[in-house]
């Protein structure tokens, strides 16, 4: 049977994979469990814009309460505001209804526990078993035991203003284009980068529930690089749904990646002296132009598996304070217990503002090597690592690229995707490399 936690917490189709059924069931678990700490365990919960968020997250509340926990609804907040509200006010545990990038049709249940922190694995399967247990033994309270819901969106406020005090300087004189993907950041954003004077432009900031990420956003940056041009600004920047991650364009209207956002970022750090044990972390999907970045300037790398779980324990294993994804899922572990895209976002236009330089001069410390991904949808993601054609068309695409490049083929943790990535100095190269390679995967895994 399958695991119900993935990468990043229960995600699926909302009401057909992710149903108000299993979201209540889930709000029980979660209260027994908590409970075991506190008599009336409280829950921050926020959500992003999605048309199915409402139904969950009154599904979950209701779940809350018949276990006798209090439901806080944040309404639509980024999902690092449900982090550093719950840690905040001490609350036992924070939840996010959000799934994140993908389409809006689908949604997703994350918690964080009460120190902002992701659950462990180990904690996330006994919530398992008692999501799965039948019949459902978890007690339920009567009379005034019963739980009870409030609702909190004020605290937003809160959040923007942590924010804003992660930047020391004024961003007066800067002009700014922001997406919002009709998503979560649509209120926080603007209001954290007015509060800090400089000139804002917002795109995409009229959610109605079904255009989250909809041709928008840090996944399609089209119209955000159209607008930085019209508008002749400084700079541009774009958050995903739930807005736990940010991209950036230049003056020109060239995308600033992930790598590129966290190599300025640990520049000004070096500066400052404040990047501990002058290391930065990334995972295996940062390009290599980062590695050679990072070393000319008298630093390293520290490399992990996919995905900010793992950057995040290698942050706190090593203390280290500055790690990420290419995808602009970025930590600023000083401030934040996960990735933060408005930390980002700020974080990154202070960076330009202290430079005195265009935003393409600071990228230009980094060559970015040619990288190509290619998403295959398949029925199954079992098996394909022991699958012999997968496997022969994976080294023959090494052989091919030898010591200049790399080949690295993983599957989704959120979604039935496997996907397949080629770094190299070829573009041409690598569409053919990348291309072979897909097409085995779906003969094999379809």
């Amino acid at each position: 049977m399958a695991r119900l936690f993935g990468t990043d917490g229960v995600r699926g189709l909302a009401n057909v994979e992710l149903t108000p059924e299993l979201a209540f069931k889930m709000g029980r678990a979660a209260t027994y469990y908590f409970g075991k700490e506190s008599k009336r365990p409280v829950f921050y919960i926020g959500r992003d814009t999605r048309v199915s968020g409402q139904m969950l997250e009154a599904a979950l509340a209701a779940g809350i309460c018949s276990a006798g926990g209090e439901a806080v609804l944040l309404g639509i907040v980024p999902t690092p505001a449900v982090a550093y509200l719950t840690r905040q006010h001490g609350a036992q545990a924070g939840v996010v209804i959000s799934a994140s990038h993908n389409p809006y049709p689908d949604n997703g249940i994350k918690f964080f526990a009460g120190t902002g922190y992701k659950l462990p694995d180990a904690v996330e399967n006994e919530l398992e078993e008692l999501i799965d247990a039948a019949p459902d033994g978890m007690p339920r309270p009567t009379a005034d035991s019963v739980g009870f819901i409030t609702t909190r969106h004020d605290l937003l406020t809160e959040y923007v203003e942590y924010a804003v005090s992660t930047v020391e300087q004024s961003l007066q004189g800067l002009k700014i284009v922001l997406d919002c993907a009709n998503g979560a950041a649509y209120e926080a954003a603007p209001a954290a980068f007015r509060q800090l004077g400089a000139d804002v432009i917002v795109l995409n900031d009229c959610p109605d529930g079904i255009n989250i990420n909809a041709g928008c956003g840090s996944t399609h940056l089209q119209q955000l690089q159209a607008a930085v041009a019209q508008h002749q600004a400084d700079l541009g920047l774009a958050h995903d749904g739930d807005a736990d991650r940010c991209l950036a364009v230049d003056e020109t209207g060239e995308m600033i990646d992930g790598d590129q956002i966290m190599l300025i970022c640990a520049l000004e750090m070096l500066k400052q002296n404040t990047l501990t044990e002058k290391t930065l972390v990334a995972t295996v999907m940062s390009n290599i132009g980062l590695h050679q970045a990072i070393k000319n300037a008298g630093a390293k790398v520290l490399v992990t598996p996919v995905g900010d779980r793992y950057v995040l324990e290698a942050m706190l294993k090593h203390n280290l304070v500055l790690g990420g994804e290419q995808s602009g899922h970025i930590i600023f572990s000083q401030y934040s217990t996960t990735g933060d895209g408005l930390i980002t976002a700020l974080k990154l236009a202070a960076a330009l503002k202290q430079s005195g330089q265009k935003m393409s001069a600071l990228a230009k410390v980094m060559t970015r090597f040619p990288q190509l991904l290619e998403n295959i949808r398949v029925k199954s993601k079992a098996g394909w690592e022991t699958n012999a054609n997968i496997a022969a068309a994976i080294k023959a695409g090494e052989a091919e690229l030898g010591d200049n490049g790399r080949i690295l083929v993983r599957p989704s943790g959120t979604e039935p995707l496997i996907r397949v990535m080629a770094e190299g100095p070829s573009l041409p190269d690598l569409e053919r490399i990348v291309g072979s390679i897909a097409e085995v995967v779906r003969q094999e895994q379809d």
